[in-house]
Order: C-alpha cells, then sequence, then structure tokens
C-alpha cells in the first residue's frame, strides 16, 4: 500500500509570516475603506504605494511601523527618485505614507511621526489641456446620432461639457437623478458626496432624445438598475470604454491634442472661469473640497492672456 506524502503547497511555503508592520497597513487600509468612504480605484493606488513602502523597511529589518524613523523615511523617498519616479509620484506616495504614521499616532500604536519634517518634492505645474470652444463644438458633432449608440455617445459628450463631472461620476449617474425641469443634475462624487449641478438646455435636449429613442431600447429588465448611459448589453459603461470613445471622436474631429476625459472637466471650468464665473462657484461645481485644487484653472486662464498678448500684440 503506497504512502500519501502530504506536502506543503508552493504557495504556502513561499508566504512569508506576517508582521505587526503588515497588521498596521491593513488596519490603515480599513479606516481608509470604513471610515474615510474611500474609492477601490483609490484604495488600490494607496496599496500599490504600501507595497513598495513594506519592500523598503523589510529590507531595512523593519517590522513594525513604530520602528520607522526620519532616516528611514529619507533614504525610501531617495530610492523612489533612484528609480526615476517624477516629482509628483514621489510627493503622492509620501503623501500616502504621511497619512499611515499620523494615523499610527492617533492610534497609539507610535509615539512619534517620522514623517512630520519631512518635504514634500518641489513640483513642476502641468497645466492639464484644455479644449477651446470650436475643438469642443467639433467633437460634439462627431457621433451619428441617427444610430442608437451615436445618439447615445452625442448625449454623453454633451454631459460631460455641460456640468464638468468625473468620468467615475458619470458612469453612476442614474435617470432619477437628472432633474430636467429645474435644470440641475444630482451628483455622487468622491466618498459619496453629493453636489447639484447645473446642466444646460443643449445637454437636456440631447438627454431627453437619447432616453426616447436609444435608451429603452438598450435597456434590459434586471440589469440596468436605471443607469442613465448604458452598453448593448445594457449595463453601464466602463471607463475605459469612455476614454476610447472620445479619443475615436476627438481624432475624426481632427484634434491633434491628446484627448481624454477629464479634458472635458478642464475645459468646462476654464471656459466658465475666462467668461467671468467666480472661482469659489466652480469649486462647488467640480466638487473640490479644497478651493486650491480649483485655482490651477486660474493659471490655466492666465496662460490664455498671455497666449492672446503674445499674437495679437504688436510687440508680443
Amino acid at each position: 500500500m503506497k504512502k500519501t506524502l502530504h506536502r506543503a503547497t508552493p504557495a504556502a511555503e513561499q508566504r512569508p509570516p506576517s508582521t505587526a508592520l503588515d497588521r498596521q497597513i491593513r488596519g490603515y487600509l480599513d479606516f481608509l475603506r470604513l471610515e474615510k468612504n474611500l474609492s477601490r480605484n483609490t484604495l488600490t493606488s494607496y496599496q500599490f504605494d504600501f507595497n513598495k513602502y513594506r519592500s523598503f523597511l523589510m529590507s531595512c529589518g523593519i517590522q513594525s511601523a513604530s520602528a520607522v524613523s526620519e532616516e528611514h523615511i529619507s533614504k525610501f523617498l531617495a530610492v523612489l527618485h533612484r528609480d526615476t519616479l517624477s516629482p509628483r509620484s514621489v510627493a503622492r506616495t509620501l503623501s500616502t505614507i504621511r497619512g499611515f504614521h499620523r494615523y499610527l499616532l492617533g492610534e497609539e500604536e507610535a509615539k512619534d511621526d517620522p514623517t512630520q519634517i519631512i518635504d514634500s518634492p518641489k513640483q513642476e505645474k502641468n497645466l492639464p489641456d484644455v479644449l477651446s470652444v470650436i475643438e469642443v463644438d467639433e467633437i460634439l458633432k462627431q457621433p451619428d446620432t441617427s444610430s442608437r449608440l451615436g445618439l447615445r455617445d452625442r448625449a454623453m459628450l454633451e454631459t460631460l461639457y455641460a456640468t464638468g463631472i468625473r468620468v467615475s461620476e458619470l458612469v453612476n449617474l442614474k435617470q432619477a437623478n437628472l432633474l430636467i425641469e429645474e435644470g440641475l443634475v444630482l451628483v455622487y462624487g468622491k466618498g459619496s458626496k453629493e453636489r447639484f449641478v447645473p446642466i444646460g438646455r443643449s445637454a437636456r435636449q440631447w438627454i431627453e432624445e437619447y432616453q426616447k429613442k436609444s435608451r429603452v431600447h438598450l435597456a434590459r429588465s434586471g440589469k440596468s438598475q436605471d443607469i442613465l448611459f448604458l452598453n448593448v448589453r445594457g449595463t453601464t459603461l466602463t471607463r475605459d470604454m469612455i476614454r476610447k470613445l472620445v479619443e475615436k471622436y476627438s481624432l475624426s474631429a481632427g484634434i491633434g491634442k491628446k484627448i481624454h476625459p477629464h479634458t472635458f472637466r478642464h475645459s468646462f471650468a476654464t471656459h466658465l472661469l475666462e467668461g467671468g464665473a467666480d472661482l469659489r462657484a466652480v469649486q462647488e461645481m467640480l466638487g473640490h473640497a479644497d478651493i486650491s485644487t480649483t485655482q490651477i484653472y486660474t493659471h490655466i486662464d492666465r496662460e490664455y492672456l498671455k497666449e492672446v498678448h503674445r499674437t495679437f500684440h504688436p510687440r508680443g
């Protein structure tokens, strides 16, 4: 009779023992998910940063975040720089681990914050690409509105530009969120924070036409769940699908810039400010928690003014 040999699986053999550091990181990610209500995409980004941070600390023989010093943080940032990460990426990673150590301090799992006196790397201000009003009009004209999907795409593009909402907010937009008579859309933003955003007449008309002539045919019982913009299977459009559609119509419009869905958000804010809109009103419409985030569009406005000066002034 053969003896059965019981051997550990390769996965079990390779799995490292859990450390205090692992428990602390898991605790912080649970805190962000449950208390801060961060989105899955944001949590994935945090996890990516922590994977690098954990590997570095383990290589230093550190198994608990309470043993981290300012010197360790400085060396970790040097490693990120050496790996040719951009100043923006290094600053984001530092922000992640700074929040982590402050959390541990609040939970009394650490006596001090080793990131406290560490400065973020200086970043160049890369202003986002912005479409002109004429370029927006050209892109909006591209979908074939005699087809169901073309009509959907026209309504979707009109909504992006009319409201300046994020792609993640667009894909989750429901018919019940449309207050057509009031000219408003109820948007659920980051952290499930809700806000009302005005929506213009043109976008409202295209949405109503899409609902009557296209959505009724795309909708599937038990699948569509009142989502406004649907794919051919009657379910939610993905962010990647919207990105590809925006790129497709930008190319067919002959736009040479690299255009993505967020470009409509940038253009929405810039055109409002160029027209004289109040910065705080634009902040409210965009759903920015901090007005300093909105202020980047004042820089774009200044660049526009300088371009006008260079183009039209005799000694520009």
